[in-house]
């Protein structure tokens, strides 16, 4: 199953944009994001059935991350968008037994989402 992330979209700030993909398995799925020129980074993350959600500093408190575990999807909810946000966002399925935050222990597919977001 591809992991292809959707949803993406240019955006002013102060809007907000909702982003899926599916998500296969029961294990932890999260969202991270890679700016132009910088590295791929932790956004949010939330375990199996769904019960702990865990966010980056940077977008706690207006972005939320929910899973349909009858769709089998992964969803994140990005309010209160500024340009700080702008980055492709990337869907994860984690698969090691590491941290949840952590970049190794995901799997990517697909070549995610933009989001751009304009002042």
């Amino acid at each position: 199953v591809q992991l292809q992330a959707s949803g993406g979209g240019l955006v002013q700030a102060g809007d907000s944009l909702r982003l899926s993909c599916a998500a296969p398995g029961r294990t932890y799925m999260a969202w991270f994001r890679q700016a132009p020129g910088k590295e791929r980074e932790f956004v949010a993350a939330i375990s199996w059935p769904g019960t702990k959600m865990a966010y980056a500093r940077s977008v706690k408190g207006r972005f939320t991350i929910s899973r349909d575990n009858i769709r089998n999807t992964v969803d994140l909810q990005m309010d209160r968008l500024n340009p700080d946000d702008t980055a492709v966002y990337y869907c994860g399925r984690k698969t090691g037994i590491g941290d949840y935050d952590s970049l190794s222990e995901y799997d990517f597919w697909g070549q995610g989402t933009l989001v751009t977001v304009s002042s």
